[in-house]
């Protein structure tokens, strides 16, 4: 037997969609998402159309009631959207007819698919983007515990990837935590942004019909309804938001993924990954590869692409709804379940990897990594800095030609180089004292490395503590 297609646009038309229109309209294979947050909206619309005498008392029971049976099936799969639906409001009306008959049709007064997929999207993403804290916060967790591992060794702070300045293993460590930190502050502050709702809005310019959107903003977690209807079935602000956050994100997962990558190579050799976090090849018995640093950093692409896409979507749209913002779903989609998949899997790696104390502390004065704290024991002596950058710049150049290290110059060695080279200069050629002496606030000594440990400690608990929280 055929199925009857139900839509929501029919009555002003003679005849059916084509073929061809039909197929390009229909998002209910992706949108089907959004069906716990439209049934959400759908029962707090129900109420305040009995709040404006449209249902009886006896109609919104049995409205409820129906609602919440669909939301038991929808969650277990007993009711499904078929081909012939377009979208997951249509399905949704669908299955809300096969159980009331006619009432179920009233719940469609006072409001639009506008502002109904606004509001599922938000509600969508805000739903999220707590999970995605959460998960930030379980990668956080990972780099915070093996940064208290290493709070005594000394590793090779890189510029242009090149040896600059020794430093504490959990300072570089610790700094991936800080940009993740900076990740859940915005979706925090955007949060607070998309906590608006648009459902009252109806097409564009509210309703007559005496709804509420106020009362269905609170029941909704929102802490406000649009202050205007054309702007609240409009706006996509909030999608362009979450994707730039998201694809910031995938930035920070890259270049942990690179720094990992490179730490996990023959040439580095400071970390070893778990097996149970890596692959190997089929060609290749020996090889053990760092696959979830690389894909976090080929995914990051398709994060940045999303941010773009949903720009160009946007930018030459006018008020108020127009059919382009379909598109403004999938990237969110395809966001969301990016980073659920990444996150965990970066945890994991991070969680379980073997960091070669040994090595980093032996590569860590290499490069004339001390030639900085060289310098500036002739600054705190009196020089100038010009000149005691140009006097360390000539001692590096004749190491280089001599094949030395700095601490095996000889004193009359020094002298020849630069008279401000006095033999005091070896008091720093000392890896552990020029890291301990980077006491300044934000530095690399232990005791700030241990204070910084400390403070993120108790933000990684409050992002925890933030994604536990409901709606509001």
């Amino acid at each position: 037997m055929t199925q009857e297609r139900t839509t929501l646009w029919g009555g002003r038309f003679e005849g059916g969609p084509a073929e061809a229109l039909a197929r390009l309209s229909v998002s209910v294979h992706f949108d089907w998402r959004l069906a716990p947050y439209d049934l959400a909206g759908s029962k707090a619309h129900a109420r305040v159309l009995h709040r404006a005498r449209l249902l009886t008392d006896e109609e919104l029971a049995r409205m409820l009631g129906a609602l919440d049976e669909l939301g038991v099936e929808v969650a277990d799969g007993t009711f499904r959207p078929t081909v012939q639906d377009e979208d997951v409001h249509t399905a949704l009306e669908r299955g809300l007819l096969e159980k009331l008959g006619a009432l179920g049709g009233k719940l469609r007064a006072g409001r639009s698919r506008n502002d109904q997929v606004a509001t599922d999207l938000r509600l969508y993403l805000r739903h999220h983007v707590r999970l995605l804290v959460d998960r930030l916060s379980e990668l956080e967790q990972a780099l915070v515990d093996q940064a208290a591992q290493h709070l005594d060794t000394p590793a090779p702070g890189m510029t242009h990837l090149q040896h600059a300045q020794p430093v504490l293993f959990a300072h570089q460590l610790l700094a991936h935590v800080q940009a993740l930190a900076r990740d859940v502050h915005r979706l925090r502050d955007w949060d607070v942004r998309a906590s608006v709702s648009p459902l009252g809005a109806g097409a564009l310019a509210g309703s007559s019909l005496g709804v509420d959107p106020i009362a269905t903003a609170a029941e909704l977690g929102f802490a406000a309804a649009a202050a205007n209807s054309m702007d609240a079935v409009s706006d996509r602000d909030f999608v362009a938001e979450f994707l730039f956050c998201a694809a910031l994100i995938g930035v920070h997962l890259s270049r942990l993924g690179e720094e990992v990558v490179l730490w996990n190579s023959t040439e580095f050799g400071w970390v070893t990954l778990d097996d149970a976090y890596s692959t190997g090849s089929s060609i290749m018995p020996q090889k053990k590869n760092p696959d979830i640093a690389e894909l976090a950093r080929g995914k990051s692409g398709r994060l940045i692409g999303h941010v773009a896409g949903s720009l160009a979507m946007l930018k030459g749209l006018p008020l108020t709804y127009d059919r382009d913002m379909q598109e403004a779903q999938e990237p969110s989609f395809d966001a969301v379940e990016t980073l659920l998949l990444v996150l965990p899997a970066m945890a994991g790696m991070i969680a379980t990897m073997t960091v070669h104390a040994d090595v980093l502390e032996a590569a860590a004065p290499l490069g004339f990594a001390l030639a900085t704290d060289v310098a500036e024991l002739l600054v705190k002596n009196g020089v100038a800095f010009r000149d005691a950058h140009e006097a360390v710049g000539h001692l590096v150049v004749w190491c280089t030609v001599n094949g030395k290290e700095l601490h095996e110059v000889s004193d009359e060695q020094l002298a020849h180089v630069s008279p401000h080279l006095t033999p005091d200069v070896r008091t720093v050629l000392d890896v552990r004292g020029a890291i301990a002496a980077r006491t300044g606030h934000g530095g690399t000594a232990p005791v700030r490395v241990a204070e910084q440990l400390a403070a993120l400690r108790l933000e990684v608990e409050a992002h925890r503590t933030w994604a536990a929280t409901a709606l509001a």
